[in-house]
């Protein structure tokens, strides 16, 4: 395998992931029969949990072609209340946009310039974690697929000492160094799944 072929690799093993996210959180969306109900997320209902995945797919197919954040805001429309709807258009957007798109093209976010492959790795890190919040908002099964965990894991801990920084995330939770990879995961991004 040469140096040229690396990136190809790494996409492909990426895009199967993203296929995958969708899918682990396309089956905690339709196990959704309360959309005000609480999540993990303290200050999100599950329609605020759902709505913010979605309107993240929104975004993907306008900044992969190319747009910056200020003209792809522009493109963007407001969800209707049929949520699952919503996902499904935009979940089908987003990967078809992704396998349309040069794993070493540069993305244009609001905080930096990424390739696309590292745009991949946050899109595929940032639903597999609400997946969870999902599931243990609905009462769905909480265990991930365990690739995911894998790959995800390889996202957020080189980024330990950054997340909570970020303000994206709560504080890290502690648990101990042999708990099931899930767990710190989880814990890395300041959730608890022994509650």
């Amino acid at each position: 395998m040469t140096d040229a072929t690396l990136p190809l690799v790494e996409a492909s093993t990426w895009l199967r992931l993203q296929e995958r996210a969708h899918r682990e959180f396309s089956a905690r969306v339709a196990a959704v029969s309360d959309w005000d109900g609480p999540t993990p997320d303290t200050e999100w209902t599950v329609r605020d949990l759902v709505s913010h995945v979605i309107e993240e797919q929104q975004w993907v197919p306008w900044l992969l072609s190319g747009l910056s954040t200020r003209q792809a805001k522009s493109r963007l429309r407001p969800l209707s209340s049929d949520l699952h709807h919503e996902w499904r258009i935009y979940s089908l957007a987003a990967t078809t946009a992704w396998h349309d798109a040069r794993p070493e093209a540069e993305v244009n976010l609001a905080s930096d310039t990424v390739t696309t492959i590292e745009y991949l790795k946050e899109q595929v890190a940032d639903v597999t974690i609400h997946t969870w919040d999902l599931s243990r908002a609905v009462g769905a099964e909480e265990n991930l697929d365990e690739e995911l965990v894998a790959a995800v894991w390889t996202v957020f801990e080189p980024q330990r000492d950054t997340l909570e920084a970020s303000g994206l995330f709560a504080s890290p939770v502690p648990v101990a160094d042999d708990a099931p990879l899930q767990s710190r995961l989880l814990a890395l991004t300041g959730r608890d799944d022994r509650r």
